[in-house]
């Protein structure tokens, strides 16, 4: 039997619930469904890794990285990310839906991990 050829994606969660503005119960409830969802994942070897992300940082642009400003975090800016593994767009986006970020109004942008030659 041919081995099952899979693809890397990368998940990007911005917004989603603001930690301040939950109660110990909800903040609890919400971690309970990230740690659910990604066992899930991991068990089923579709999770390679993933982080939320610490706010603040730096935007570095122009020649070299010459202009260095801090990050400004905004509802819209990505608080964390993950690698997985799918055989394709579809099945990636039907692992996606299943994130806990849409129960408190986040977002998800799904993106393909594009191979590079070998060197």
């Amino acid at each position: 039997m041919p081995k099952q050829v899979t693809k890397e994606y990368l998940l990007l969660f911005r917004g989603g619930a603001n930690p301040e503005d939950m109660t110990p119960d909800q903040m609890k409830t919400t971690m309970n469904d990230w740690m659910l969802w990604m066992k899930g994942l991991k068990k089923s070897k579709q999770l390679t890794l993933g982080h939320p992300l610490q706010d603040g940082g730096k935007m570095l642009s122009g020649a070299k990285g010459k202009n260095v400003a801090p990050c400004c975090d905004t509802p819209d800016s990505i608080g964390g990310y993950m690698l997985i593994r799918a055989k394709n767009l579809a099945e990636a986006t039907k692992i996606a839906k299943g994130c806990p970020i849409f129960n408190n109004r986040g977002t998800v942008e799904l993106r393909a991990i594009q191979e590079m030659p070998t060197m």
